[in-house]
């Protein structure tokens, strides 16, 4: 018998080699994806195609060869790193004899397990209702279970149409009460306008330490660990600046390639408070070989919400894995682009929180910029972080 992960099921994950790049790293990714879910890997499938098989993905030969791994390693799900269509998860599932899951699926399930707040739980149940509606074929029928379905299926109506018509009322109502949220957000926002204080973002790529930096600066004891999508729910505070007084920043959920569209979707409402954001800082994972690539994917979904043109720092993050002193870059205007620090070791904090409070005093109308004399500069330029 094999030892089964504690509280979790064991997974073999498949990764394609569909001529995408960064092959390594994409399997890494989905390794970690898997064990924040709670899930321990007992094998890889790997293989190379062209362009996916339209009924299974991965093609008779290469399904065959994840059915016997399934048999061999006792697996209790297999993972696909892509995005499979409902009736290909369905063939797949015939074909192994295993559940099946694909990457936004997997994604949802570490959504689910993390949020805390009720607008983070209703944001990710509306994620999942989505992806969950264009799979209804499969007769899932939670969701009648849970009404208690005497009673409340209509005169010839199928199990299927009944799930659809419970499952499309929930979602209304999931998003009546986001859009509530949403209206309380926005008075929060103008009543913060009013007062005159600067509102500042902390996003960037899961992983890049966003709550790490967001505990150093504010003293605050939001959730922070080595492991992707550790911190889903908003948090704000308060940042005293002396002189220039507060300014209020908000560690966001990270991002990650290929995001399913649904939790973008759902997190929309949270996600465009960050495009109202006074400034974005920017965290980078500067020790990570793939970290202008993921640089890129944050920058896709900053686009997509609206917050392509928001004014933000690029903060480099995890200098203490490369041993590179803490640094400032200035553009030709005078204004800070980069700045290299440690969150966990606290070194170049100093820096960061004088840039924050340029911003303050700016947007007080004060003119003079504080520390700009002594502070250790490096090449201005658009490549990988100095």
């Amino acid at each position: 018998m094999f030892e089964r992960h504690p509280g979790g099921e064991r997974a073999l994950i498949v990764q394609l080699d569909l001529g995408e790049g960064a092959l390594a790293e994409r399997l890494e990714e989905v390794r970690l994806l898997a064990d924040s879910a709670g899930a321990s890997v007992c094998a890889t499938i790997e293989g190379r195609r062209k362009f996916p098989d339209s009924a299974t993905y991965a093609g008779k030969g290469k399904v065959l060869e994840i059915a016997d791994a399934v048999t061999a390693h006792q697996a209790d799900v297999v993972i696909f790193n892509h995005a499979l269509s409902p009736a290909q998860e369905r063939n797949l599932e015939r074909e192994v004899h295993c559940r099946v899951i694909d990457r936004t699926s997997l994604i949802l399930d570490i959504f689910a397990q993390r949020a805390q707040s009720s607008d983070g739980k209703l944001q990710v149940e509306l994620a999942q209702l989505d992806h969950l509606a264009t799979r209804l074929v499969r007769g899932w029928t939670h969701l009648e279970r849970q009404k208690g379905g005497i009673g409340l299926r209509g005169p010839g109506e199928t199990q299927l149409e009944t799930d659809r018509r419970l499952l499309g009322k929930r979602v209304k109502r999931l998003r009546e009460r986001l859009r509530q949220l949403e209206r309380q957000r926005g008075v929060q926002s103008r009543s913060r306008l009013r007062g005159d204080v600067p509102a500042v973002s902390l996003v960037g790529y899961t992983n890049a330490g966003k709550s790490t930096l967001f505990n150093a600066l504010t003293h605050a004891d939001s959730y922070a660990a080595d492991q992707l999508f550790a911190t889903l729910d908003t948090t704000s505070r308060r940042l005293w600046l002396g002189e220039a007084g507060h300014v209020v920043i908000s560690d966001t959920v990270g991002f990650i390639r290929d995001l399913p569209h649904e939790l973008v979707a759902a997190f929309r409402a949270t996600l465009e408070a960050t495009s109202r954001a006074d400034l974005l800082l920017h965290v980078v994972d500067s020790a990570s070989p793939t970290h202008e690539e993921q640089m890129a994917e944050v920058e896709k979904v900053l686009a997509e919400i609206g917050a392509r043109d928001a004014p933000r720092i690029v903060v480099y993050n995890k200098l203490d894995l490369t041993e590179l002193p803490p640094a400032v870059e200035r553009d030709e205007y005078g204004k800070i682009t980069r700045i290299r620090l440690s969150a966990r070791r606290g070194d170049g904090l100093d820096l960061l929180r004088g840039a924050l409070a340029e911003l303050a005093l700016e947007k007080r109308g004060c003119g003079d910029r504080p520390g700009t004399e002594d502070v250790p500069s490096v090449p201005t330029g658009t490549g990988s972080p100095p």
